[in-house]
């Protein structure tokens, strides 16, 4: 294991675990540019998956009373279904160009709300279309790893305090995220390497977080709704990117 091995480790560590500590998702898009770089796909996605739980662990523990069970049921529930749906499709659906496609709405997306001064916003209840969104989430996590996109936009766009979009993203992501990690250790795949990296991306991972969470607390609601949109702008950028150059 070289310096430039561990560097690129505690650099997308650190990525990842701050925008995750800032805005409770995100570690994947802006890890993995750096550990694709030395790991294989398989063990990147793993490490990823790990720190992204072990991470948003923290910020559902800030944020957890102000989870509202019946909202985030109305997320997760259908996620839950659309796991196994999304796993099963990976044989019939190449992800690569579905993730460049879902790159582009979200680059579309951030671009279109990014530099408006006033954000639209969604009121009054919408249980179906939160739902739907939980299950299409469910769906793209479990073929292409993006689980976060969709509820990240839908919950931009609502007037809820930071907090309460906080609780709603940051425990659907982590039980998404865990799922697939219990699927890939059926799979047998966990091997010493990797936990060789989860050993070393652990402590970066926290303590990035953390700082992350320092920022969060000091954002206001119109701001932090602000910063879900930019990140999905970023977030996206990144995510073509990365598909593009890996084609």
């Amino acid at each position: 294991m070289t310096v430039e091995f561990v560097f690129l480790l505690a650099l997308g560590a650190i990525a990842g675990g701050f925008v995750n500590g800032l805005a409770g998702f995100g570690t994947a898009l802006f890890a993995l540019g750096f550990w694709l770089q030395i790991m294989p796909p398989v063990q990147a996605v793993l490490v990823v998956l790990s720190m992204s739980v072990l991470t948003g662990i923290q910020g559902a523990v800030y944020v957890r009373k102000s989870i509202r069970w019946p909202r985030l049921g109305r997320f997760l529930v259908p996620a839950l279904f659309g796991i196994p749906i999304g796993t099963a499709l990976v044989a019939w659906i190449e992800p690569g160009p579905l993730k460049v496609l879902i790159a582009g709405f979200m680059i579309l997306y951030g671009l279109f709300f990014a530099f408006r001064r006033e954000l639209p916003t969604l009121d009054g209840p919408r249980p179906m279309i939160e739902g739907g969104i939980g299950f299409v989430g469910g769906v793209l996590g479990g073929l292409a790893g993006l689980s976060g996109a969709l509820p990240t936009m839908w919950c931009a766009m609502r007037p809820w305090p930071k907090a309460e979009q906080r609780a709603v993203l940051q425990p659907y992501n982590i039980a998404v995220q865990a799922i697939a990690i219990v699927l890939f250790l059926f799979k047998g795949v966990f091997d010493r390497d990797t936990l060789i990296a989860l050993a070393i991306v652990a402590p970066f991972s926290l303590v990035a977080a953390q700082m992350g969470l320092m920022v969060f607390k000091r954002l206001d609601d119109s701001q932090f709704r602000r910063l879900l949109i930019v990140l999905m702008l970023v977030s996206g950028a990144l995510l073509m990117a990365r598909e593009l150059l890996l084609a």
